[in-house]
């Protein structure tokens, strides 16, 4: 296992770093060093099910398909990349995030198991990165702290009666549409 742990993009500060489906992750750049001919996948397990994923599971296999997630499927593969995507030092000016959930077109195409599709539900979530060579783990991160996503709050819990209105600017409101309706009468009466 190295000594690396998944995070939540801190740097740049980012709206819509979680949303109801998604969530951004720093690149594991520097990381990988000396895995050259690696596969790296990102592993999006429930947070009840890290203590049994099983790590020697190939990628695109109905036992890790995105598109048997949550349920049968406690964890998916998605987002593979070489070391070449994860460059040490990071250039000036790349985009250094990943977002985990971000496509919508292949969530239900089970032609494409290692879809990177929307979270389901808010979580927690927890993600590690895993480093292949053909089907055999060679290294491995640690899990991440557990990611919640945001949830929407239900409709009937919005206040529709009271708004926050004040009887000081009710009072005002009405004086001012007299005041105007005054005017308004007494521009017509010269015209």
């Amino acid at each position: 296992e190295l000594g690396y742990r998944p995070v939540l993009t801190q740097t740049p500060s980012l709206e819509g770093l979680t949303t109801a489906s998604t969530f951004v992750l720093d690149q594991p750049r520097c990381v990988f060093g000396g895995y050259d001919n690696a596969d790296i996948w990102l592993v999006v397990a429930l947070d009840k099910a890290i203590s049994t994923f099983n790590n020697t599971a190939r990628p695109g296999t109905p036992e890790t398909a995105f598109q048997g997630f949550p349920d049968p499927v406690p964890a998916y593969m998605t987002l593979n990349a070489t070391l070449a995507n994860y460059p040490c030092p990071k250039p000036a000016g790349d985009i250094t995030v990943l977002r985990v959930g971000s496509e919508t077109s292949c969530a239900q195409d089970e032609a494409r198991p290692t879809c990177n599709g929307p979270l389901p539900g808010p979580g927690p979530y927890r993600v590690k990165f895993l480093a292949l060579e053909g089907s055999e783990p060679v290294a491995e991160t640690a899990w991440s702290a557990p990611i919640t996503l945001r949830t929407a709050k239900s409709p009937s819990s919005i206040s529709t009666t009271d708004s926050g209105h004040s009887a000081g600017m009710i009072a005002i409101t009405t004086i001012l549409s007299i005041l105007f309706a005054i005017l308004l009468a007494g521009l017509v009466a010269m015209l």
